[in-house]
């Protein structure tokens, strides 16, 4: 197999006969050789017979480093090398076999509950929120007038906070597992083909809906359940078997259990601890999310050469102060900012954008690494909880500066704590504030005096320093609070077995377990889980099944 690159202008179709050009010459075979070419974003691909040699498409990037082009990366297969298309491996029916109990419905429960059914084991789905049509009305509310539903909102409910935040599938843990296998099952379930060359591939909001019910109604058509509404209170084991709890009474049982709640449910922590079930505090970051006009963001990237018709421009940066990393994170090209408050009298923001990315700002998460000793001695009493603890206290402090500044009553209660960049990082107050997506509103505030001393320090420092030019300016807008970045507490587990430390058959996994961040990294590790459980009993003797 031989790997080459080439170019093609941004807004013209990458030609067959182009590739097969390039491709003759790297694999140095006749300039008349027969060579098939493979797009695999293309649903159509026609096959020459008695080929020379097989190119495939596996990477398009955009590169503005000169004139802007496609940069497409490319494999070579000569006629005696076995080129093998990647298949998804096949379902099967499950309504009569043993079950596994999924707590979560998002990325890491379903797409285990999708390899349980290749596994010939039957998925039960708990899911504390609603149908992912059912919990927009909820969303709404939120945004609308400020009232959180602790079970419904855009963290909680089915495809969790993934499905109402721009659906980004750009990961870099591709050694944990197949990466095809998570974004082949979502292109069947209706994802645009091109998440599967992308160099950074997104689905978008708009469309991440329809996927996530596809997904729902494949696991019901194979024998698998869906419990919504079902928030869980417990998990017990007697012998080999669990019984967990829902709220509403009901009970589910089975010999396995995998546990995928996401980085908020941070009622599942309390269980632990009161069982006696091991936690640990885990590093995770704070910011805000910092707000640019698109267009600065497009002329800034494409070197003013962005012309309409282009992809919209996104970026990335990493600082380092004060031996902590300052990073963008979660980056929203064209897109708008969300309130994602899970508890009441808490503001908490995050961004999402459609497909098309179309809305005239770009925002992007804006944080400061935090570890376990970076946070006040008062929290540090609380062991597991103490991260999880200060994060908390942080969304309420921004709840309560907005409540004292809404003495009148006109203003959302989420609206959120805001301040112009420039004004941030100089210690000075903003007089007024730009235009926002952010529909519940902001309010100017000293932001460098409401973030905690050490994540507003190191902004003030990193922000000015970013090589993206006009980045610091007081065009771009700072909202606190950015907090649920990833969970502050792991669930311990075995580094082999994914078995959780202290009982046997229960499987912590993805964000809520600290052991991924983003919907592919979830993904993966919710297949990982499923393979694991299953062979949990593979490797059992006969009388123990």
């Amino acid at each position: 197999m031989i790997e080459f690159d080439l170019t093609c202008p941004l807004g013209r179709e990458l030609r067959i006969d182009d590739v097969r050009i390039v491709a003759a010459r790297e694999m140095r075979l006749k300039r008349n050789a027969v060579i098939n070419v493979i797009d695999p974003s293309k649903s159509y691909n026609p096959l020459l017979p008695g080929a020379d040699a097989t190119c495939v498409l596996t990477r398009r990037s955009i590169d503005a480093r000169g004139d802007v082009v496609y940069r497409y990366h490319v494999e070579g297969y000569k006629a005696f090398e076995n080129y093998t298309p990647y298949e998804l491996p096949e379902r099967r029916d499950v309504s009569a076999a043993e079950p596994v109990i999924v707590i979560g419905a998002g990325p890491a429960g379903m797409f285990a509950a999708l390899k349980l059914l290749t596994l010939g084991r039957k998925p039960i789905i708990l899911e504390r929120g609603k149908d992912v049509h059912a919990r927009k009305h909820d969303m709404a509310v939120l945004s609308r007038e400020g009232k959180v539903n602790p079970d419904s909102n855009y963290c909680y409910g089915e495809g969790g906070a993934g499905t109402f935040s721009d659906g980004k599938l750009f990961t870099r843990s591709s050694k944990r597992g197949d990466i095809r296998e998570v974004l082949h099952q979502l292109v069947e379930f209706g994802a645009n083909p091109t998440i599967l060359i992308d160099a950074h591939p997104h689905i978008g909001t708009d469309r991440l809906p329809r996927v996530v019910e596809n997904i729902r109604k494949c696991i019901i058509e194979h024998g698998g359940e869906y419990h919504f509404e079902t928030r869980v209170t417990d998990i017990e084991k007697a012998g080999d078997t669990f019984t967990v709890k829902a709220a509403d009474g009901k009970e589910y049982k089975a010999t396995d259990v995998i546990l995928a709640t996401g980085h908020s449910a941070r009622d599942i922590y309390e269980m632990f601890q009161a069982k006696g079930w091991e936690l640990q505090p885990k590093g995770f970051a704070m910011g805000v999310r910092v707000e640019h006009p698109q267009a600065l963001i497009n002329q800034s990237r494409y070197h003013g050469q962005w012309e309409q018709g282009m992809p919209t421009a996104e970026y990335q940066f990493v600082e380092q102060v004060d031996g902590r990393g300052v990073f963008s994170f979660c980056m929203c090209p064209g897109g708008i900012l969300v309130p994602s408050s899970t508890e009441p009298e808490t503001i908490v923001l995050n961004g999402m954008s459609n497909a098309a990315r179309s809305s005239k700002w770009a925002n992007s998460g804006v944080v400061v690494q935090i570890e376990p000793e970076d946070v006040p001695e008062e929290y540090k009493k609380d062991g597991a909880f103490s991260l999880m603890n200060f994060q908390r206290d942080v969304e309420r402090k921004m709840y309560a500066y907005t409540a004292s500044q809404n003495k009148d009553g006109h203003l959302n209660p989420l609206a959120a704590p805001a301040q112009r960049m420039v004004d941030f990082c100089e210690g000075q107050m903003s007089e007024d504030l730009p235009e926002t997506s952010y529909h519940p509103g902001v309010v100017s505030a000293p932001l460098y005096d409401l973030l905690p001393e050490h994540v507003a320090t190191r902004l003030q420092e990193a922000l000015p320093a970013v090589k993206i030019r006009n980045y610091y300016t007081n065009d771009a807008l700072l909202l606190a609070v950015e907090s649920r970045t990833s969970s502050p507490i792991r669930i311990p587990r075995d580094p082999e077995t994914y078995q959780c430390a202290q009982v046997e058959g229960l499987f912590p996994c993805g964000e809520g377990a600290g052991y991924s961040g983003g919907i592919v990294s979830s993904a993966i590790d919710g297949i990982n889980c499923a393979l694991a459980a299953v062979a949990r009993h593979a490797a059992q003797p006969a009388n123990q099944e």
